[in-house]
């Protein structure tokens, strides 16, 4: 477009060391040649992309709690009685009358305080409904492989990088960016599917949430979940199949049950008809409260900045998926992200109860300000 802007106004093609017989031509060509570098000042940059982001652009902001007077005594309700529990024993798995087994130090560090939040929230704040759930979530996290609890869990139903790493080969699931809110970025592309459905396709889902969650930054504990429905190059033969309606169902009470309130954003985009018959299948699954977060088929570019999405959603990132680059380097900056927020509990005194915020800071010493033991 620039080339033919440029032709049109017979400018032809002029170096720098030329540039003092342009301005000899006389104002009108002086003039052109100043609109052509407006227009090349307009022209957008493109940044070649492999990996993700491992921060996002705008400023890291605190957590703003807002607790009443009887949410906050709920609150604390809810702390002491897991003070109490994490002193027991629970189950190995849900299997009736399975072993038990003391919680682990990662099973520990899952029980913050937006995590106890997050449940009483989607409890209702009902304080027994929260207890009951946030036991359900240990148990099920023992059972499915989320957690790996020493000389105890199956390293066949252990979910690990390698295991779902078939399942990515085509880039279907991608944690690239975050949103205007900080949240990180979990984009799901239907037209990219490569294998059949089956268990570990959900596995895979589980996987990347996981993941997704070790990317957020102090003061985020929520995602953004950008699905796209295009189709993949022809060339690469890759199915658009919907997943079946059980695995659908399943990944929904996976997400329902045991990542509430996870979701801070959905967005939909590129929905074939069969996509819009599929929504109405899944739809009475859907919790009312998620379905509000949800939009259909608004510019990805109203949510997330540009400098973090990619030029096929009108952004400034040119990415292309490379297996071989990408998956090993999305896990290595998640896996040092774990170990940042291992190393924060740790310092803290190994509590329940902290703050994400304070466990997701790169910290030399406590943080001011921060009731962390809150």
């Amino acid at each position: 477009m620039v080339l033919g802007f440029l032709k049109r106004k017979g400018t032809g093609n002029v170096d720098s060391s030329d540039s003092s017989q342009v301005f000899d031509q006389g104002s009108q060509t002086s003039n052109a040649t100043t609109a052509t570098s407006t227009v090349l000042e307009k022209v957008p940059k493109l940044t070649k992309r492999k990996t993700p982001f491992e921060n996002p652009i705008n400023p890291i902001k605190p957590p703003e709690f807002n607790l009443t007077a009887e949410q906050q005594k709920l609150y604390d309700q809810l702390l002491e009685y897991y003070q109490d529990y994490i002193t027991k024993e629970i189950p190995i798995n849900d299997s009736h009358n399975a072993p038990k087994h003391p919680l682990t130090e990662d099973e520990l560090v899952w029980l913050t305080k937006e995590c106890f939040l997050r449940y009483l929230r989607a409890s209702k704040w009902k304080l027994e409904t929260a207890k009951t759930r946030i036991h359900d979530t240990l148990v099920w996290r023992r059972t499915f492989g989320v957690v790996d609890i020493p000389n105890v869990t199956d390293s066949k139903k252990l979910i690990t990088a390698d295991l779902v790493a078939p399942e990515n080969e085509t880039g279907k699931q991608l944690i690239v960016g975050y949103d205007n809110d900080n949240r990180p970025c979990l984009y799901l592309r239907n037209g990219y599917q490569n294998t059949s459905g089956g268990l570990r396709q959900v596995q895979h889902l589980v996987f990347m949430l996981e993941r997704v969650i070790q990317y957020m930054p102090p003061g985020q504990d929520s995602l953004a979940l950008l699905i796209d429905f295009k189709a993949a190059p022809a060339e690469m033969k890759l199915s658009s199949k919907f997943p079946s309606l059980s695995t659908s169902q399943q990944c929904l009470h996976i997400l329902q049950s045991h990542y509430p309130e996870r979701l801070g954003r959905g967005l939909f985009t590129n929905i074939p008809l069969i996509g819009q018959a599929f929504f109405k299948l899944v739809g009475p699954f859907i919790d009312p409260y998620t379905r509000l977060k949800t939009i259909y088929d608004q510019p990805f570019a109203n949510f997330v900045p540009a400098e973090q999405l990619d030029k096929e959603f009108q952004g400034l990132m040119d990415f292309e998926y490379d297996h071989e680059v990408y998956w090993p380097t999305m896990n290595e900056i998640a896996e040092k992200k774990h170990k940042l927020y291992m190393e924060n509990f740790r310092k803290y005194g190994s509590r329940i109860g902290l703050s994400e915020y304070d466990l997701r800071q790169e910290l030399k010493g406590a943080v001011e300000g921060t009731d962390v033991a809150a």
